[in-house]
């Protein structure tokens, strides 16, 4: 189940809030490794690192590193102050966080009675790649003041918020007014329970005035109706539902994949919304151009059995795209290789800023 391996530091390669990239040497030769200091501490030239070497020798395309389980020669200080929730339950990296909804904290006042969005929009994705996109389309307006956004991780993908470089620099340019993760994800600016309390969290600590909702990097599908990480874009459409939000579902669209279940609108959107989210919300359709427009039309038309199906022209956004302050990818292709993705999902962020006028 895990391949270990123990290896040498040779070089820092780069670094980003909460993560460090490393250049290894391992017995078979050289490879790259990912170390989040707050976890092991920080790796340094020379130092020996024990190595998970799992994702590495699967070649995953997300998460192909070396990662870092410890410094064991130079292990870091203990953690000081409060923080009771506990993250990665149970397994060898498991760690307590500060929680926003715990009685330490001081948010727990807030959140305690807490149960109302206030109507805040709140945008529904399956894959972490559609976030920069959604925040080219809901800042491509002239709002002013430009709206707060928060992105509300859940664990259906990457654990540790601090590796999804995307996220830190969409905070660091103001794109992003915070991280909240939930249930079994750690490392945002802001930590939570559940979906519910994460939601909860954006609205009434971050002060957001929209919420982005999607896994973090690095989603798991089995080709199976049901097997994929992606059924909680279900979950957390019900969630803004229940808290009195609008909820707003982007949908997962692509003329590029090679596999007949992506093309078009994806089987994933499909059976998220249409059998797992139980409440209705709005399901952003973008109006593309041709025979690829109409069969996404005509696939999302099934979803309106349940939902209110809003078309979005798709004019304009393009541009917006290609100005994007961090790279745009998705299941290794970029914006030349699939357009039409990153048009849905940016229309409706163009769709969930129409709501703040």
């Amino acid at each position: 189940m895990i391949r270990w391996r123990k290896g040498e530091v040779l070089s820092v390669r780069r670094e980003w809030p909460g993560a460090i990239e490393l250049d290894v040497t391992l017995p078979e030769g050289e490879c790259r490794a990912l170390a989040y200091p707050s976890l092991v501490g920080r790796p340094e030239p020379g130092d020996t690192v024990l190595l998970n070497t799992t994702a590495l020798a699967m070649g995953l395309g997300t998460g192909g590193y070396a990662m870092v389980v410890a410094v064991p020669d130079r292990l870091p200080e203990d953690p000081q102050g409060p923080g009771h929730l506990v993250k990665a339950r149970y397994t060898p990296l498991q760690a307590t966080v500060l929680g926003a909804d715990e009685q330490d904290s001081p948010h727990h006042e807030i959140l305690r009675d807490a149960d109302s969005l206030d109507g805040m929009p709140v945008i529904v994705a399956d894959l972490h790649s559609a976030l920069p996109a959604i925040l080219c389309g809901l800042f491509g307006t002239e709002a002013a003041p430009p709206p707060r956004v928060a992105y509300v991780m859940l664990d259906g993908g990457a654990l540790p918020g601090w590796f999804s470089m995307s996220a830190a620099r969409l905070r660091e340019v103001g794109w992003l007014c915070g991280v909240v993760t939930t249930g079994q994800s750690f490392g945002g600016d802001v930590e939570a329970v559940t979906v519910h309390t994460g939601l909860l969290a954006a609205r009434h600590v971050l002060s957001a005035d929209v919420a982005i909702v999607t896994q973090g990097p690095g989603n798991l599908g089995t080709g199976t109706r049901w097997g994929f990480s992606g059924v909680s874009a279900g979950e957390a459409l019900n969630a803004a539902a229940v808290l009195g939000g609008r909820p707003i579902g982007a949908l997962r669209v692509s003329e590029g994949d090679e596999r007949e279940r992506h093309v078009g609108v994806s089987h994933h959107s499909l059976t998220a919304y249409g059998r797992v989210a139980l409440a209705p919300a709005q399901v952003v359709v973008p109006e593309l151009p041709g025979e690829f427009g109409e069969k996404v039309a005509a696939q999302a038309a099934e979803l309106g059995v349940r939902h209110e199906l809003v078309g979005v022209p798709v004019d304009g956004l393009e541009e917006l795209l290609r100005r994007s302050p961090v790279k745009l990818s998705t299941m290794g292709r970029g914006l030349s290789e699939d357009l039409a993705g990153f048009l849905a999902s940016a229309a409706a962020g163009r769709h969930a800023a129409s709501l703040l006028t």
